[in-house]
């Protein structure tokens, strides 16, 4: 089955690739020659994800899923929530983690989650997927070799290393976008 995944970040490309396998194979915006620059004006993950799937679907014809991810902080009212790609800028997770460090620095609650929310425009419906990984944000960085965004400073419930720093394959098994994918997966399976 061919479904198109309406992203061209590298990271998250390649993370979905790795969950679903080789059942499905999986088009970037790039491989369908879109390069638009995609509204995400909604209020929550599922009116973003929902947003970016019906613009493919609508401009170009595809079926296909969307995305959509942030870290919530519960010392921070659930920010930076769906601003979490550009709460200190536009995309720039070195600022983003330094901003979110330097707010946390006196709050003795760290607990946080990651949220993923993945809208699938297919046959005409429209089905959501969710899914949400608790830890808590560490108090200073720790890089590994792989991971992307906020992966460096949150620690997943029950480790003690930063997504950052697990394998791919540990982090695929455990993280908010694994488990909204595998969702999508199975649904796609029973089709």
């Amino acid at each position: 089955m061919k479904l198109v995944f309406a992203t061209n970040n590298s990271h998250k490309l390649e993370e979905v690739r790795q969950i679903l396998g080789d059942r499905f194979e999986v088009l970037s915006l790039s491989d369908i020659n879109c390069h638009d620059d995609i509204p995400e004006t909604g209020d929550t993950f599922q009116d973003n994800a929902l947003q970016k799937a019906r613009y493919v679907k609508e401009h170009y014809g595809y079926d296909c899923f969307a995305d959509d991810t942030g870290l919530e902080v519960k010392a921070l009212g659930g920010a930076p929530g769906v601003h979490s790609a550009r709460y200190a800028g536009d995309h720039d997770s070195e600022a983003n983690m330094t901003k979110l460090l330097r707010e946390l620095e006196k709050k003795p609650d760290r607990s946080a989650q990651f949220r993923t929310v993945v809208a699938l425009i297919l046959n005409g419906q429209e089905v959501l997927f969710e899914g949400i990984v608790k830890g808590k944000i560490a108090t200073e960085r720790h890089y590994g070799d792989g991971g992307f965004g906020y992966d460096p400073i949150f620690v997943p419930d029950g480790y003690s290393e930063t997504f950052s720093q697990m394998s791919s394959q540990g982090k695929n098994l455990i993280s908010h976008r694994g488990r909204a994918v595998r969702k999508l997966a199975e649904y796609l399976k029973q089709l």
